[in-house]
Protein backbone atom coordinates (compact mmCIF):
# COMPACT_ATOMS: atom_id res chain seq x y z
CA UNK A 1 0.00 0.00 0.00
CA UNK A 2 1.45 3.28 -0.89
CA UNK A 3 2.61 5.64 1.98
CA UNK A 4 0.22 8.29 1.32
CA UNK A 5 -2.68 6.50 0.45
CA UNK A 6 -2.18 5.07 3.81
CA UNK A 7 -2.05 8.34 6.01
CA UNK A 8 -4.90 10.15 4.30
CA UNK A 9 -6.97 6.80 5.42
CA UNK A 10 -5.06 6.41 8.98
CA UNK A 11 -5.90 10.10 9.35
CA UNK A 12 -9.91 9.49 8.21
CA UNK A 13 -10.18 6.68 10.86
CA UNK A 14 -8.69 7.99 13.87
CA UNK A 15 -9.70 11.51 14.03
CA UNK A 16 -13.06 9.43 14.21
CA UNK A 17 -11.64 8.63 17.91
CA UNK A 18 -11.64 12.07 18.68
CA UNK A 19 -13.73 13.99 20.70
CA UNK A 20 -13.65 17.70 19.40
CA UNK A 21 -15.18 19.64 22.37
CA UNK A 22 -13.01 17.75 24.63
CA UNK A 23 -9.86 20.86 25.10
CA UNK A 24 -8.23 19.90 27.82
CA UNK A 25 -7.33 16.46 28.52
CA UNK A 26 -6.55 15.43 32.32
CA UNK A 27 -2.39 14.94 33.06
CA UNK A 28 -1.08 11.36 32.51
CA UNK A 29 -0.44 9.31 35.53
CA UNK A 30 2.17 7.16 34.12
CA UNK A 31 2.92 5.19 37.32
CA UNK A 32 -0.56 4.28 37.63
CA UNK A 33 -0.82 3.12 33.68
CA UNK A 34 2.62 0.66 34.64
CA UNK A 35 0.98 -1.11 37.02
CA UNK A 36 -1.51 -2.01 34.67
CA UNK A 37 0.99 -3.97 32.51
CA UNK A 38 0.42 -7.16 34.16
CA UNK A 39 -2.48 -7.75 32.13
CA UNK A 40 -0.71 -7.52 28.96
CA UNK A 41 2.19 -9.70 27.61
CA UNK A 42 5.24 -9.27 29.19
CA UNK A 43 8.56 -10.59 27.36
CA UNK A 44 10.68 -8.51 24.58
CA UNK A 45 8.20 -5.53 24.81
CA UNK A 46 8.14 -2.14 24.97
CA UNK A 47 4.95 0.23 26.01
CA UNK A 48 3.96 3.36 25.33
CA UNK A 49 0.70 5.69 25.72
CA UNK A 50 -1.35 7.17 23.07
CA UNK A 51 -3.19 10.53 23.44
CA UNK A 52 -5.52 10.42 21.25
CA UNK A 53 -7.14 14.32 21.05
CA UNK A 54 -3.83 15.16 20.30
CA UNK A 55 -2.89 11.83 18.08
CA UNK A 56 0.75 11.70 19.33
CA UNK A 57 2.74 9.24 21.69
CA UNK A 58 2.64 10.58 25.29
CA UNK A 59 5.29 8.03 26.60
CA UNK A 60 7.48 5.18 25.09
CA UNK A 61 9.41 3.19 27.70
CA UNK A 62 12.99 2.73 27.05
CA UNK A 63 12.88 -1.16 26.20
CA UNK A 64 12.33 0.25 22.36
CA UNK A 65 15.99 0.23 22.27
CA UNK A 66 16.47 -3.43 22.91
CA UNK A 67 13.36 -4.84 20.73
CA UNK A 68 13.48 -2.27 18.03
CA UNK A 69 16.60 -0.38 18.20
CA UNK A 70 15.16 3.04 18.03
CA UNK A 71 15.13 5.81 21.04
CA UNK A 72 12.14 6.90 22.21
CA UNK A 73 12.42 9.97 21.40
CA UNK A 74 11.99 8.74 17.71
CA UNK A 75 8.86 6.52 17.95
CA UNK A 76 6.02 9.00 17.05
CA UNK A 77 2.94 7.46 15.85
CA UNK A 78 4.05 8.92 11.99
CA UNK A 79 7.55 7.03 12.20
CA UNK A 80 5.31 4.11 13.21
CA UNK A 81 3.38 4.55 10.59
CA UNK A 82 6.41 4.76 8.21
CA UNK A 83 7.97 1.90 9.59
CA UNK A 84 5.02 -0.74 9.06
CA UNK A 85 5.45 -3.29 6.16
CA UNK A 86 3.07 -1.85 3.00
CA UNK A 87 0.91 -5.62 2.75
CA UNK A 88 0.02 -5.10 6.51
CA UNK A 89 -1.53 -1.25 6.09
CA UNK A 90 -4.24 -2.28 4.56
CA UNK A 91 -5.14 -4.63 7.59
CA UNK A 92 -4.20 -2.26 10.35
CA UNK A 93 -6.46 0.49 8.59
CA UNK A 94 -9.48 -2.67 8.35
CA UNK A 95 -8.68 -3.22 12.22
CA UNK A 96 -8.80 0.46 13.24
CA UNK A 97 -12.12 0.43 11.32
CA UNK A 98 -13.45 -2.82 13.32
CA UNK A 99 -12.24 -1.65 16.35
CA UNK A 100 -14.27 1.74 16.26
CA UNK A 101 -17.41 0.20 15.12
CA UNK A 102 -17.30 -2.46 18.21
CA UNK A 103 -16.35 0.25 20.54
CA UNK A 104 -19.11 2.90 19.62
CA UNK A 105 -21.60 -0.04 20.45
CA UNK A 106 -20.57 -0.29 23.93
CA UNK A 107 -21.65 1.74 27.36
CA UNK A 108 -19.09 4.10 28.53
CA UNK A 109 -18.79 1.78 31.68
CA UNK A 110 -17.55 -1.12 29.44
CA UNK A 111 -15.11 0.73 27.65
CA UNK A 112 -12.09 -0.33 29.82
CA UNK A 113 -12.94 -3.47 30.16
CA UNK A 114 -11.46 -4.80 26.38
CA UNK A 115 -8.06 -5.56 25.15
CA UNK A 116 -7.52 -5.09 21.62
CA UNK A 117 -4.86 -7.53 20.29
CA UNK A 118 -3.82 -7.79 16.40
CA UNK A 119 -0.37 -8.45 15.04
CA UNK A 120 2.12 -6.46 12.67
CA UNK A 121 5.39 -6.11 11.19
CA UNK A 122 7.42 -3.25 11.91
CA UNK A 123 11.13 -2.42 9.86
CA UNK A 124 13.77 -2.24 12.96
CA UNK A 125 16.32 0.27 12.69
CA UNK A 126 18.98 -2.59 11.30
CA UNK A 127 16.20 -3.08 8.40
CA UNK A 128 14.56 -6.70 9.52
CA UNK A 129 10.75 -6.68 9.62
CA UNK A 130 9.69 -7.78 13.51
CA UNK A 131 6.41 -9.37 13.45
CA UNK A 132 5.08 -7.53 16.39
CA UNK A 133 2.02 -7.88 18.75
CA UNK A 134 -0.30 -5.22 19.78
CA UNK A 135 -2.01 -4.94 22.68
CA UNK A 136 -3.97 -2.33 23.86
CA UNK A 137 -6.67 -0.89 26.60
CA UNK A 138 -8.17 2.41 27.08
CA UNK A 139 -7.26 4.09 30.70
CA UNK A 140 -9.13 7.42 30.15
CA UNK A 141 -12.18 8.22 28.10
CA UNK A 142 -14.47 11.37 28.81
CA UNK A 143 -17.85 10.89 29.99
CA UNK A 144 -19.45 10.77 26.65
CA UNK A 145 -17.17 7.78 25.68
CA UNK A 146 -14.69 9.58 24.03
CA UNK A 147 -11.38 8.07 23.73
CA UNK A 148 -8.24 10.30 25.85
CA UNK A 149 -5.77 7.71 26.26
CA UNK A 150 -4.42 4.10 25.40
CA UNK A 151 -1.90 1.97 27.16
CA UNK A 152 -0.06 0.21 24.30
CA UNK A 153 2.59 -2.95 24.49
CA UNK A 154 4.38 -3.69 21.20
CA UNK A 155 6.14 -7.67 21.62
CA UNK A 156 8.54 -9.11 19.23
CA UNK A 157 6.71 -12.17 18.25
CA UNK A 158 8.41 -13.64 15.43
CA UNK A 159 9.62 -16.73 16.92
CA UNK A 160 6.02 -17.54 17.23
CA UNK A 161 4.27 -16.36 13.47
CA UNK A 162 6.76 -16.13 10.63
CA UNK A 163 3.68 -15.95 8.21
CA UNK A 164 0.02 -15.36 7.68
CA UNK A 165 -2.14 -12.58 7.68
CA UNK A 166 -2.59 -10.57 10.31
CA UNK A 167 -5.36 -11.37 12.86
CA UNK A 168 -7.69 -9.21 15.19
CA UNK A 169 -9.29 -9.98 18.59
CA UNK A 170 -10.75 -8.49 21.17
CA UNK A 171 -10.72 -9.95 24.59
CA UNK A 172 -13.12 -9.33 27.04
CA UNK A 173 -11.96 -8.62 31.35
CA UNK A 174 -14.30 -9.07 34.46
CA UNK A 175 -16.52 -11.61 33.01
CA UNK A 176 -17.11 -9.25 29.22
CA UNK A 177 -16.99 -12.20 26.43
CA UNK A 178 -14.20 -12.33 23.81
CA UNK A 179 -14.37 -12.01 20.45
CA UNK A 180 -11.30 -14.41 19.07
CA UNK A 181 -9.50 -14.24 15.33
CA UNK A 182 -12.38 -11.68 14.12
CA UNK A 183 -13.50 -12.20 11.14
CA UNK A 184 -11.87 -9.13 9.14
CA UNK A 185 -12.41 -8.31 5.26
CA UNK A 186 -9.44 -6.50 3.74
CA UNK A 187 -11.65 -3.37 3.57
CA UNK A 188 -8.46 -1.39 1.88
CA UNK A 189 -6.74 -4.09 -0.06
CA UNK A 190 -5.37 -2.84 -3.30
CA UNK A 191 -6.71 -3.02 -6.63
CA UNK A 192 -4.41 -4.30 -9.99
CA UNK A 193 -6.22 -1.71 -11.58
CA UNK A 194 -2.91 0.67 -10.69
CA UNK A 195 -1.05 -1.46 -13.24
CA UNK A 196 -2.13 -0.24 -17.18
CA UNK A 197 -2.13 -2.59 -19.73
CA UNK A 198 0.90 -2.67 -21.11
CA UNK A 199 2.45 -3.17 -17.53
CA UNK A 200 -0.02 -5.98 -17.09
CA UNK A 201 1.44 -8.12 -20.65
CA UNK A 202 4.97 -7.17 -19.47
CA UNK A 203 4.21 -9.10 -15.89
CA UNK A 204 2.95 -12.26 -17.74
CA UNK A 205 5.54 -12.30 -19.86
CA UNK A 206 8.23 -11.82 -16.79
CA UNK A 207 6.51 -14.82 -14.77
CA UNK A 208 6.63 -16.56 -17.93
CA UNK A 209 10.38 -16.19 -17.35
CA UNK A 210 11.09 -13.68 -20.75
CA UNK A 211 14.32 -11.04 -19.87
CA UNK A 212 13.75 -7.66 -20.94
CA UNK A 213 15.23 -8.08 -24.69
CA UNK A 214 12.84 -11.53 -25.12
CA UNK A 215 9.73 -9.20 -24.10
CA UNK A 216 10.77 -6.31 -25.87
CA UNK A 217 10.93 -8.54 -29.15
CA UNK A 218 7.58 -10.63 -28.55
CA UNK A 219 5.73 -6.82 -28.27
CA UNK A 220 7.49 -5.08 -30.60
CA UNK A 221 9.02 -2.35 -28.09
CA UNK A 222 12.36 -1.72 -27.27
CA UNK A 223 14.21 -2.80 -24.09
CA UNK A 224 14.44 0.42 -22.57
CA UNK A 225 10.57 0.57 -23.06
CA UNK A 226 10.07 -2.77 -21.04
CA UNK A 227 12.23 -1.70 -18.46
CA UNK A 228 10.83 1.40 -18.24
CA UNK A 229 7.44 -0.37 -17.30
CA UNK A 230 8.94 -2.84 -14.77
CA UNK A 231 10.65 0.33 -12.89
CA UNK A 232 7.05 1.77 -12.84
CA UNK A 233 5.49 -1.39 -11.58
CA UNK A 234 8.22 -1.83 -8.66
CA UNK A 235 7.25 1.97 -7.79
CA UNK A 236 3.46 1.75 -8.30
CA UNK A 237 3.58 -1.51 -6.00
CA UNK A 238 6.50 -0.23 -3.50
CA UNK A 239 8.67 -3.13 -3.89
CA UNK A 240 12.43 -3.33 -4.12
CA UNK A 241 12.78 -6.12 -7.24
CA UNK A 242 11.13 -7.86 -9.99
CA UNK A 243 11.34 -11.50 -7.81
CA UNK A 244 9.10 -9.59 -5.50
CA UNK A 245 6.81 -8.47 -8.23
CA UNK A 246 6.60 -10.98 -9.50
CA UNK A 247 6.03 -13.43 -6.33
CA UNK A 248 3.39 -11.10 -5.20
CA UNK A 249 1.42 -11.00 -8.45
CA UNK A 250 1.28 -14.75 -7.90
CA UNK A 251 0.09 -13.99 -4.78
CA UNK A 252 -2.34 -11.65 -4.71
CA UNK A 253 -3.72 -12.03 -8.34
CA UNK A 254 -2.65 -8.98 -9.85
CA UNK A 255 -3.03 -10.45 -13.60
Amino acid sequence: MHQEVYNQEFNKIFRRYRNENLRYPSNPDFEAYKRLLNFLLPGDSYWFVVNYQKLEMEYVSKEIEHVMGYSPSEFTISFMNEKMHPEDMPWFLTFGNIILRFLSQLPADKLMKYKMRYDIRLRKKNGDYARVLYQGILVEHDDGGGFLRTLNVHSDISYLKHDGKPTLSMIGMEGEPSYIDVEADNMFKESNDDLSKREKQVLVLLIEGMLSKQIGNFLHISKQTVDTHRKNMLRKKNLNNTSELIGKALRYGWI
